[in-house]
């Protein structure tokens, strides 16, 4: 990915941005939530654990989502591989992830054929 300009957003911009990507992913994932560890005016992290029971210390920056840890609330363990969405980073490490998501996808779309089903048919 290429070095992008740190995004500083406040602490309480960070929480909002940290509740948008939780309730994108919560469905799919066995748990999320924001780490312990302190928010900057450029990274935020999240707590994460897969459908396969992983546990990892996910970083938010402008750069994009990393694993720091494969442990809560730990940040010592950083990789170079930076994901621009949390949809990337969970399907590189989640297989259940990528079959939970479909599964939800396909869902969302039958409710909306059968909805059309039912104005068309009134």
């Amino acid at each position: 990915m290429d070095e992008q300009e740190e995004r500083v957003l406040d602490e309480q911009e960070w929480h909002v941005e940290a509740a948008a990507v939780i309730q994108d992913v919560k469905e799919c994932v066995e748990n999320i939530i924001v780490s312990s560890l302190p928010v900057s005016d450029t990274t935020i992290y999240f707590n994460l654990t897969t459908k396969e029971k992983n546990s990892y210390c996910i970083e938010l920056t402008a750069s994009g989502f990393r694993i720091v840890s494969d442990k809560y609330d730990d940040k010592s363990q950083p990789t170079e591989d930076y994901f621009e969405t949390p949809y990337s980073l969970l399907d590189n490490i989640s297989p259940l992830y990528r079959q939970s998501f479909s599964n939800a996808l396909s869902a969302k779309l039958l409710l909306l054929a059968e909805q059309g089903e039912r104005e068309l048919a009134e």
